[in-house]
């Protein structure tokens, strides 16, 4: 995350504006087949998409972690299961190319990828001018007082017309509650009584459990009813015990089987005893 005194020393952003022909040239065929260039490129050289500081303390870091890994494990976005998303922790976002990047602990955004070359620097950050859209939901976990989460930080984002913000407060840092969700209508934000994203077609609630061998009460994705989007390792011991349910309910019906057949033996044998033959009892229903 750029600290204060980066943001003051970023230089200007720089434009390059496309050639113009001469007045006394015209316009020839070969120009036709040359894209369109806009009437200013923004001029990204000067612009720091990465400083590697480490900020998460180890809640955090399995926190983002956790909603990250089950949406790409288990969640279909709405209308369409072969839409694009693009969900990460700690990555800037650009919305302007004079100021540094707002950093949110997670975002999503619907149908958007993640560029094939993205080690170009266009590529590396959610510049939004690239990428056409704000994300259409960013999260912050609260950790301090010092972050800003519902002053400069929730102003931001109505101006970057983000779609929802949340702030996850686990340690009630804020005394406003664990978990608000804002819904933007205009150009402010409203919180929310439910936890629903209406437009997303996904949920949020508070989940007592174990994530990566530690328990404690964690944010989760849910579905309407409220269902968790799993991850990969809950998705794997939900497969290993539905097998095992299929496998106990066939043990079951062979041991019916089984046991249905041992009393048949018996019954013929108990008829024999009688002198009658069960092998001529088919038969002589018959006639």
């Amino acid at each position: 995350m750029l600290t204060t005194q980066q943001e003051s020393t970023l230089p200007t952003a720089q434009i390059v504006k496309p050639p113009i022909l001469p007045p006394d040239r015209l316009l020839e065929e070969d120009d036709l087949l040359e894209p369109c260039l806009p009437k200013e490129w923004p001029q990204i050289d000067h612009i720091v998409t990465e400083d590697d500081t480490p900020v998460d303390n180890l809640f955090s870091a399995k926190q983002q972690r956790l909603l990250v890994e089950s949406l790409y494990n288990s969640w279909c976005p709405p209308d369409n299961d072969s839409r694009s998303f693009l969900a990460d922790a700690n990555i800037g976002i650009f919305h302007t190319v004079k100021k540094p990047p707002i950093v949110p602990d997670v975002l999503l955004s619907l149908d958007v990828s993640v560029a094939d070359n993205w080690w170009e620097k266009q590529h590396r950050a959610y510049f939004v001018w690239e990428y056409g859209k704000p994300p259409d939901i960013v999260i912050e976990i609260v950790s301090n007082k010092k972050g800003s989460e519902e002053a400069s930080k929730l102003k931001t984002y109505a101006r970057m017309h983000v779609p929802y913000y949340v702030i996850f407060d686990p340690t009630e840092q804020l005394h406003n509650g664990l978990l608000r969700l804002f819904e933007l209508r205009g150009m402010r934000y409203h919180e929310r009584e439910d936890k629903w994203l209406p437009q997303l077609g996904i949920g949020l609630k508070l989940w007592h459990g174990c994530y990566e061998q530690k328990e404690d009460k964690w944010l989760r994705w849910c579905d309407k009813e409220g269902n968790l989007i799993l991850t990969g390792a809950e998705s794997i011991k939900q497969e290993r015990q539905r097998a095992e349910q299929e496998h106990q309910r066939a043990e079951q019906e062979h041991q019916r089987a089984e046991q249905a057949l041992s009393e048949l033996e018996q019954l013929k044998a108990h008829l024999q005893t009688m002198g009658i033959n069960p092998n001529e009892l088919g038969s002589s229903y018959a006639k």
